[in-house]
């Protein structure tokens, strides 16, 4: 007896799955089910959306936003980054489908979220040329950082920076105020 082949997902089938807490994505076909995070998951990703937002407010070169959110690159990809900027003239046009630039992509991990944000999505940002793209680790208080060239992560365990495009100065946010404790 065989066995059934694996269902290869695209996106509209991933929109057509049912709203019930779960977080659906698909890479390459694959359907990535996330649960309800954790609190400190959550905790983390309010902080450094906070940071990029204000930082962005004095470098008006994009808007900072966060999952839920309905990125998609093809029709068996569809991704929900935790936070992430866009460029202004995508972010106006207030669709997710005109939203096809990411400036940066931020992945808090969880448990259940490991594999997919540090392997299928990591390759897939990278092919879709987004030029910087952080895994960040709240219980290991490091972010891995990453940029289409590299072959291994710079582990970073101080202090984050971004030098947006068009902006004049770079985004800096210590470790130290992203992880400290609630």
């Amino acid at each position: 007896m065989g066995m059934a082949a694996p269902v290869y997902y695209t996106a509209e089938m991933v929109r057509a799955l049912p709203d019930d807490g779960n977080r659906y994505e698909v890479v390459y076909g694959e359907l990535l089910v996330t649960p309800a995070p954790r609190l400190w998951h959550q905790v983390v990703v309010q902080r450094l959306g906070f940071a990029i937002g204000t930082y962005l407010q004095q470098e008006p070169v994009g808007l900072v936003l966060s999952s839920p959110a309905d990125i998609s690159w093809g029709p068996d990809v569809l991704v929900q980054p935790d936070v992430f900027v866009v460029p202004s003239e995508e972010a106006r046009t207030l669709t997710w489908s005109r939203v096809r630039t990411l400036l940066l992509v931020a992945e808090v991990l969880s448990p259940s979220t490991s594999r997919g944000d540090r392997l299928l999505k990591r390759l897939r940002y990278r092919e879709a040329g987004v030029p910087l793209y952080w895994v960040v680790d709240g219980d290991e208080r490091s972010v891995e950082v990453w940029t289409p060239a590299d072959d291994f992560p710079l582990v970073e365990r101080e202090r984050l920076s971004w030098a947006a495009p068009g902006a004049r100065e770079p985004f800096t946010l210590s470790l130290e105020d992203l992880f400290q404790p609630v």
